[in-house]
């Protein structure tokens, strides 16, 4: 008999986490080897388990379960992750691409379903359509012509300078992005080091100045 497909789940409301391990530990072939509530311990605990498949939720209080995924496979690329979330948006779905999820999911999910994704995931296969996947690929090739100015950035540092230049906070921004909100105000200090500027507004009038004039 082969060895069980091992499960990790992070999730702030403990019902969910709960209701989660329940469904999953009926099947004879999963066990849910641990779980947490917070990003934070997560993204700790995740690699030192090492589950064959993590079960992320997508929002969390101190983060996002997009940020976790990038973090854990960037220790071991071999855990897979399932982006569990109540939100079907595009800019979520692209950060989890770009995070290395294996798959994402809505919450409406049937019991049945989600535990298919799990062993899907396991296999090593993706829940997540090519075409999307392919789109994502385009947008980073073919995206606007970068600004001279702007070159030292990085292109996740040059969407959290888009949003500055929306007027957005650390806080909208991190939910935006599905970061935590510290590691927002690490990459604001970073742009502005990077631009030779002191001040936030500063970089939202240079922002405006540039991402305006790259998108006509």
């Amino acid at each position: 008999m082969a060895d069980p497909i091992r499960v990790y789940l992070l999730d702030d409301h403990d019902v969910v986490r709960e209701g989660l391990k329940f469904l999953l530990e009926q099947q004879e072939d999963i066990v849910v080897v641990g779980q947490s509530a917070t990003a934070t311990e997560a993204t700790a605990r995740i690699p030192a388990m090492r589950p064959d498949v993590a079960v992320l939720d997508a929002r969390l209080p101190d983060g996002s379960g997009i940020e976790v995924c990038r973090a854990v496979r960037a220790v071991d690329p071999s855990i897979n992750a399932l982006i569990l979330t109540s939100y079907d948006d595009d800019e979520a779905l692209f950060a989890a691409i770009m995070a290395g999820a294996s798959g994402y999911v809505l919450k409406e999910i049937r019991s049945s379903d989600l535990v298919t994704a799990v062993r899907h995931v396991a296999s090593g296969r993706s829940l997540i359509d090519p075409a999307m996947t392919a789109t994502v690929l385009e947008r980073i090739r073919n995206g606007p012509e970068t600004p001279d100015e702007l070159a030292a950035l990085t292109d996740q540092e040059r969407i959290l300078l888009g949003h500055i230049a929306e007027g957005l906070t650390n806080r909208q921004i991190a939910e935006q992005m599905f970061l935590a909100e510290k590691t927002v105000k690490n990459y604001v200090s970073s742009i502005l080091a990077k631009l030779g500027l002191e001040r936030r507004t500063q970089a939202a009038v240079l922002a405006s100045k540039l991402l305006g004039g790259a998108s006509r």
